[in-house]
């Protein structure tokens, strides 16, 4: 009785797992379908018509071009998902390129869907993430020309310029759409926003600071 116990509880976790990983493709591909947004709702986007599709599905241009950064934290991401290309959909895959000012910041942000892979471009940066709960360890690392890190899905991260000329990196994410959470966006400008007496317990701060904090998002 046990064994079967333990088989049922076996297939259970089996089962859980599988539905936890994203799905293969069933055919060569699923180009993205615009015309189909707000009338289909599925988990991704639906599939354009395959005798449709163009060579041009598949296609973009423009990573080349440099970013503006000229901003309050001086960087520029330019993503490349399936918003963008639409040949990405259902492969799960998408990047990123992401300019900084001398000095500038992307600031720490997480990846709800993606694991994301960066590679310097041009110059240094200081890139780091923190662990989960409760050890919040802070594991960083100065890159230069031609270095790789990875951060791991989920984990808030970040990247700094710390050279004084501009630095690019491209970044690969294992998601077609990975999204993008900005801590500072998400806590401080939030729509309805958060009461400011839990910003003030969370963050062990004066609601006056909240309150300034809020204004600037």
């Amino acid at each position: 009785m046990v064994t079967r116990a333990h088989f049922f509880c076996l297939m259970a976790l089996t089962f859980t797992l599988a539905l936890a990983a994203d799905h293969s493709p069933l055919q060569d591909f699923c180009v993205a379908d615009p015309k189909s947004q707000g009338k289909l709702l599925v988990n991704g986007l639906a599939c354009k018509d395959p005798t449709l599709v163009k060579a041009n599905d598949f296609f973009f241009r423009g990573l080349h071009l440099e970013g503006n950064t000229s901003n309050p934290v001086g960087s520029k991401v330019a993503p490349v998902t399936v918003s963008q290309l639409p040949g990405l959909n259902t492969l799960g895959i998408s990047l990123a390129r992401i300019d900084f000012a001398p000095w500038g910041t992307n600031p720490p942000h997480t990846h709800p869907r993606a694991t994301e892979i960066l590679t310097v471009i041009e110059g240094t940066l200081e890139v780091g993430f923190v662990t989960s709960n409760p050890g919040n360890r802070h594991v960083t690392k100065v890159l230069q020309k031609g270095d790789v890190f990875v951060f791991p899905v989920g984990l808030v991260h970040y990247q700094r310029n710390v050279g004084y000329g501009n630095a690019v990196a491209i970044a690969a994410l294992s998601s077609q759409n990975p999204g993008v959470i900005t801590i500072a966006n998400a806590v401080f400008g939030a729509t309805p926003d958060i009461a400011s007496d839990v910003l003030a317990k969370a963050f062990q701060v004066d609601k006056d600071v909240v309150a300034d904090l809020k204004s600037k998002f």
